[in-house]
């Protein structure tokens, strides 16, 4: 067995080195020469449509979720515990040039995020409960004809969300029981009633519940870290000098730090990038395939949204707050994961930091798992109907329980395997559907974007007329 488990992690550590990174990266710059460089071409529109329009609701009649609702649901299986641990290690391992790489692959994974949201909506389909579906399943399907490679991939989603969702249960119940000393026991118990409650709800339930939840959390992380930031404000400067210059130079050993080269910045700053939004990687398009929107384009700028919070925002603050409080240095790179709760420390105390990292992280699984569920019962739905659905619900609420105590490890070592699985047959059908793409992305910009823009430049230089008098 034990020989088995370490060929699994080779393959595993193989499966996700420089391949996964080159698929992802390689198919984020395709769509962004695609779809001509749009997300920095109109970023302003696209901020407009999203940051601007959170607090309003859709016209569409047509979708479950307001496009918020949607975007935050997405969101809430995307920010987890990586953007707190995963951030320090990349830096741990790669410098402070890791950063630049991660904003670097973001900007470039919003090409990808955006195009799967947007096949999302354009194949998606009302089941046999009258609710919208859709997903990388739907548009390999009816976009490509490809009904066995749409099988394949949500059978494969399907099981890598049991493993999943025993890996965040556990990781939830080990921090808890290191914070407060409660047992596994009852918190795996707790979770899974209260996730139990939120998901068998269904998707309105839980767009109701992430669209207050994720803006609480994420708000409560980012003034927590801007404390802290601000506490060392006089080291702000240094640091983005150390993020821009060693994103092209060495960088040498310093205390805690080992040292890093340019190929180990841009390694761990590409890993960060991609994995930490899941841009291209199949499921944001699940929850948006339910959002009410009259045009994929506009939802898919919600999927924008996404890397920008997740990683331009989220995943920075994280870094900004590890390196001027300088525990980069100090902390010891097999210890990275508890950087930011030592650079909390410093200001507020090391048993209100450790609580407060605990409350988040709680927060932080709670809405990945709540979301990931729903996604691999869209799965089990596309596959074997609404009723099968329903039992796939009650396997994963009880996977909860049985990662919360530690039961199957055996079954977390596939997690990286089957999520590869599920991205391959993804990033191949965005590849191939990239022109749908451009022309839904064409018909926006020309037919409602520009007409937009007319009649505003219509109803300044003509007030007096009305809006029907000036077309």
């Amino acid at each position: 067995m034990d020989k088995f488990m370490n060929l699994i992690g080779g393959i595993t550590d193989f499966i996700w080195g420089l391949p996964m990174m080159l698929l992802l990266l390689g198919g984020g710059l395709y769509l962004t020469f695609k779809l001509g460089f749009f997300q920095f071409r109109y970023m302003p529109h696209i901020i407009s449509q999203t940051f601007g329009k959170i607090l309003s609701k859709s016209d569409a009649s047509e979708g479950t979720l307001t496009p918020f609702q949607a975007a935050t649901s997405a969101l809430a299986s995307t920010v987890g515990a990586a953007n707190i641990i995963g951030v320090p290690v990349a830096i741990a391992f790669g410098g402070p040039g890791a950063i630049f790489w991660m904003w670097v692959v973001s900007l470039i994974g919003m090409a990808a995020k955006y195009s799967e949201v947007v096949l999302g909506v354009k194949y998606r389909e009302k089941n046999e409960e009258g609710e919208w579906v859709g997903g990388p399943m739907y548009y390999i399907e009816k976009g490509l004809g490809w009904k066995p490679v749409a099988s394949f991939f949500a059978f494969a989603l399907m099981l890598e969300i049991v493993a999943s969702t025993m890996v965040q249960s556990n990781s939830l119940s080990t921090t808890i029981s290191g914070a407060f000393h409660i047992s596994p026991i009852i918190t795996g118990l707790l979770v899974m009633v209260l996730i139990g409650i939120i998901v068998f709800g269904g998707i309105s339930r839980i767009g109701k519940i992430t669209e207050k939840f994720v803006p609480f959390m994420v708000g409560i992380y980012i003034i927590g870290s801007l404390i802290v930031v601000f506490a060392n404000v006089s080291a702000i400067p240094s640091i983005f000098a150390l993020i821009f210059e060693h994103a092209f130079t060495p960088i040498a050993a310093a205390g805690g730090f080992g040292g890093a080269g340019i190929a180990a910045a841009i390694r761990w700053g590409l890993a960060r990038g991609t994995y930490s939004n899941e841009a291209g990687m199949g499921t944001a398009p699940i929850a948006h395939a339910t959002a009410k929107t009259d045009h994929p384009a506009k939802q898919g700028f919600w999927g924008v949204f996404e890397v920008i919070v997740d990683t331009i925002i989220i995943c920075t603050m994280t870094a900004i707050v590890v390196l001027c409080t300088g525990q980069w240095e100090k902390v010891p790179s097999e210890q990275a994961s508890n950087m930011v709760t030592m650079a909390w420390g410093q200001v507020f105390g090391d048993q209100l930091a450790g609580i407060i990292m605990s409350i988040a992280l709680f927060c932080f699984v709670l809405s990945t798992v709540v979301v990931i569920i729903y996604y691999g019962e869209k799965q089990a739905e596309y596959l074997f109907g609404t009723f099968f659905s329903k039992v796939m619900r009650f396997v994963y609420v009880g996977a909860i329980f049985v990662g919360a105590i530690g039961g199957l490890k055996f079954v977390w070592q596939f997690l990286d395997i089957l999520l590869a699985l599920v991205i391959l047959p993804n990033i191949i059908a965005l590849l191939f559907l990239g022109g749908e793409v451009k022309e839904i992305t064409k018909d926006y910009f020309t037919r409602i974007y520009k007409k937009k823009n007319y009649m505003e430049e219509v109803q300044l230089s003509q007030p007096e007329q009305s809006l029907e008098k000036a077309e």
